[in-house]
């Protein structure tokens, strides 16, 4: 008894001692903290969260299994407004009310978008005569690819008329935008994600009111309109007709990969670029220099404002009595405005014209153009008008590098400051802050500056291109300032000249010039990709890592004190946590059940099936962070007419039945029963994922563990969204398509090729 009396005397003591140890060094990093919030305050940064309160709003209705009601969400929005308005008085509440009231915000914005832009989906595959007039042409090497405007849908199943669908035909186009045609098509439902947690085409699909993708089956004929295309349909058709005319022109006369890279550069047409073409350059990390990004539409402004500012300069009149700085920046307004058009005005290009527009008008008002809050009031207005592109990779990344660089500037900004008013003496301290000075300030001065600048863009982004692509390129350092050097020194002034040049047919020496620059770019991008570790495959991450991360990079760009940018620390070490323990998959079954990814004996994911869809198989593989080809992942697959039979890596067998010939036979010997058939009731295989299945879950994905098994479903298990509606049921049968209509087009992956550049 006495000796527990001791023991816990001394537990007493020692508790007593941290306590003792903990509590100054406590108080102190809590007055250290209030210190930094309050520095923050001064400076205006919790402005800069309430974007990501906003954000965090898009994501939760994303998240949501339920559509919810539009009026019950801005009541909520009303009711956080409210509250934050009568809390003013109260710091602390006023800040939660505040912050609540912009989730809601973010969080109706979405719902609000999604109402706008409600239009029919087709419940299944199906074959109709469509009328209507072509939107947006983009040839390729053979066929091309167009969107069409539905007029009239005869023959789809339940004789739905989509808004618009996307097309493809193999032969040569003899029709072009703004064309009134007639045609007969195989249309599918956009494709559902090939895997839980991955792209989810029909989602993207929505948003842009696309009801259906597929292909146009024999002639396709230009007829008279019953009724003259709006003005804004045949506004729009004019500008695609010019680029299409520009990027002909281009690619023929260069011709080759090297043609098809310049063409995407100066009008954003891609699909002349060859497979190989666009491996090479992803694998280099430059996969962003055949969009129309950012870093374009930056240049093109400030050519603009440049150009005009001194060419107004060349008056002194002008000069001495006018504000032409204004007067510039209000033209390069106009310039990147008239770009944006030019160059087909893609949801990517959009963002980026409005971070541009942001920065110019800032300079009309005489403010800092380079400034986060100025990026702020630019994410502000895409949550406002398309929330759903903060799921995106665009988004995420082009947001993430400006940020990263503005973070950077601002740094630069303070450091100087400091240095400039940091007397050093003649001591041994003084001379090694005189050294330390020396070496920072190569830093932030000359290409130090562009390297700090590109590690800390790179650094930004390196979360989400593992997140989003499964794929890291780690001499991005080259590959970046590589990209930037020939958009800024070939791309952007041959875009601008040769576009001038063009109706004069004096544009042929400019596009030579722009081949010497696409021809470095090749050759260095196979120097970059054939060197050792060009390419770093990443497996998926567990759903919650990408969260932390991205906490991590905004707590290190839009703090400005060290005390508050160094919880960016624990939070990149949970989201690292996360990502190195992603959950991964032994099988994997697409929404179609037409085919399926296991892991075989020798531990790397074979595929099953006779065709498996190209673009579902590029998903499994990076998921897996295997980089082989989707055609060389069928290894230890026997598949004949009625289905195909594989082995996992523990032994049992997975088959995959496409007739009913084969179910009396795989029942009995198999494992796990993969079909897109209704499986019969009495099917012996321990798990039979089978169409009814697969319509109530979505896309799956199991984890083997022995005995055990770990489900993951794409769908919710209550789950009705308008890109992801509930099984319908009728007469005590769900309503699914047939077997035969399950057939995923895989001759051409565009039925869930990304639409955001």
């Amino acid at each position: 008894m006495r000796e527990a009396s001791r023991v816990a005397e001394g537990e007493r003591r020692g508790g007593g001692a941290v306590a003792l140890w903990l509590a100054p060094r406590a108080h102190r990093i809590g007055e250290a903290l209030r210190a930094a919030l309050a520095e923050e305050a001064a400076l205006r940064r919790p402005f800069l969260w309430l974007v990501v309160a906003a954000g965090a709003g898009v994501v939760l209705y994303f998240t949501a299994e339920r559509e919810p009601p539009l009026p019950l969400c801005f009541a909520v929005l009303g009711a956080a407004a409210a509250f934050a308005l009568i809390a003013r008085r109260h710091a602390r509440a006023r800040a939660l009310f505040v912050a609540l009231a912009f989730v809601a915000a973010g969080f109706t914005s979405a719902a609000w978008r999604t109402a706008r832009v409600a239009a029919p989906i087709i419940p299944r595959v199906g074959i109709g005569e469509l009328t209507g007039f072509v939107e947006e042409l983009d040839p390729r090497r053979s066929g091309a690819r167009f969107i069409l405007r539905v007029a009239s849908a005869e023959g789809l199943p339940g004789e739905v008329a989509p808004a618009r669908v996307r097309l493809t035909t193999r032969g040569d186009p003899s029709f072009s935008a703004g064309d009134f045609v007639a045609l007969k098509a195989r249309l599918m439902p956009p494709a559902r994600a090939a895997l839980p947690g991955g792209y989810d085409f029909a989602r993207d699909a929505y948003f842009a009111r696309l009801g259906g993708v597929g292909n146009a089956l024999g002639r396709i004929e230009v007829m008279p309109p019953p009724d003259p295309a709006p003005i804004s349909l045949r506004f729009f058709a004019a500008i695609d007709r010019a680029r299409n005319a520009l990027a002909l022109r281009v690619y023929r006369t260069i011709d080759g990969d090297a043609g098809a890279i310049a063409a995407a550069m100066v009008t954003g047409k891609r699909d002349f670029l060859s497979g190989n073409a666009k491996d090479l350059i992803r694998r280099a990390g430059i996969f962003h220099i055949i969009t129309i990004s950012g870093m374009q539409m930056t240049l093109v402004a400030g050519i603009f404002f440049v150009g005009f500012r001194r060419l107004l300069a060349m008056s002194q009149t002008l000069a001495l009595n006018y504000p032409i700085k204004k007067w510039a920046a209000g033209l390069a307004i106009l310039g990147a405005i008239l770009y944006d058009i030019a160059t087909g005005s893609r949801v990517g290009t959009e963002r980026a014209l409005v971070m541009t527009l942001i920065m110019l008008v800032a300079v009309l008002f005489d403010r800092a153009s380079l400034s986060m809050r100025n990026l702020a009031l630019a994410a502000f207005f895409i949550i406002a008008f398309e929330p759903e592109a903060l799921l995106g990779a665009s988004f995420q990344l082009s947001f993430a590098a400006v940020a990263a660089l503005i973070a950077v500037y601002e740094w630069r900004g303070d450091y100087l400051g400091r240095s400039r008013a940091r007397p050093v003496g003649p001591s041994m301290r003084g001379r090694l802050a005189e050294l330390r000075e020396a070496l920072v300030e190569r830093l932030v001065h000359g290409p130090g500056a562009a390297l700090l600048a590109t590690l800390c863009a790179t650094s930004a982004t390196a979360s989400f291109m593992a997140n989003d692509f499964h794929e890291l390129s780690p001499y991005v350092l080259v590959g970046n300032p590589l990209t930037l050097a020939i958009i800024e020194f070939f791309a952007v002034p041959c875009a601008l000249i040769g576009a001038v040049l063009y109706p004069f047919g004096l544009d042929g020496f400019v596009w030579r010039y722009l081949k010497i620059g696409i021809d470095l770019v090749i050759y260095l991008a196979g120097l970059i990709a054939s060197a050792p570790g060009a390419s770093l495959h990443v497996k998926a991450f567990a759903p919650w890592a990408i969260v932390f991360l991205a906490l991590a990079v905004l707590s290190a760009v839009l703090w400005r004190t060290w005390s508050l940018r160094a919880t960016a620390i624990p939070l990149a070490l949970v989201g690292l946590l996360g990502a190195k323990n992603g959950t991964g998959f032994d099988l994997a079954v697409p929404p179609t059940g037409d085919s399926a990814a296991f892991r075989a004996a020798s531990g790397e994911i074979a595929l099953l099936g006779k065709r498996p869809s190209v673009f579902a198989s590029e998903q499994w593989l990076r998921a897996d962070a295997d980089s082989r080809a989707a055609a060389d992942a069928g290894a230890g697959v026997a598949c004949d007419d009625l289905g195909c039979v594989g082995r996992l890596f523990d032994g049992r067998i997975v088959a995959l039945v496409n007739e009913r010939g084969a179910f009396l036979e795989d029942c009995a010997r198999a494992a796990i029963i993969v079909t897109p058939l209704h499986a019969p009731e009495g099917c012996a295989a321990p798990i039979v994922i089978d169409r009814r299945k697969l319509v109530e879950t979505g896309a799956i994905s199991l984890r083997l563990k022995g005995e055990k098994i770990e489900w993951t479903r794409a769908r919710g298990v209550d789950e009705d969204r308008p890109w992801s509606q509930a099984p319908q049921e009728r007469r005590g049968r769900i309503t699914t398509p047939e077997a035969s209509e399950i057939e995923s087009d895989n001759d051409d992956a565009q039925a869930a090729e990304p639409l955001d550049d």
